[in-house]
């Protein structure tokens, strides 16, 4: 498992739908959640049409 899905699944997110609507600066918090790994994020989202807060 990468460093960014462990800190997302340790955190309680196991689904893309999770993450729509919460704060970008929270999930920047999380230990193994870095720069490209929120773009990544960003980018899923928004093949879905959902967006970070």
């Amino acid at each position: 498992m990468r460093p960014a899905t462990r800190a997302l699944a340790a955190a309680g997110f196991t689904r893309l739908e999770q993450l729509a609507g919460q704060p970008r600066q929270r999930l920047a918090q999380l230990h193994g959640m870095g720069p490209k790994a929120l773009a990544v994020v960003e980018a899923a989202l928004a093949e879905h049409d959902l967006h970070l807060a």
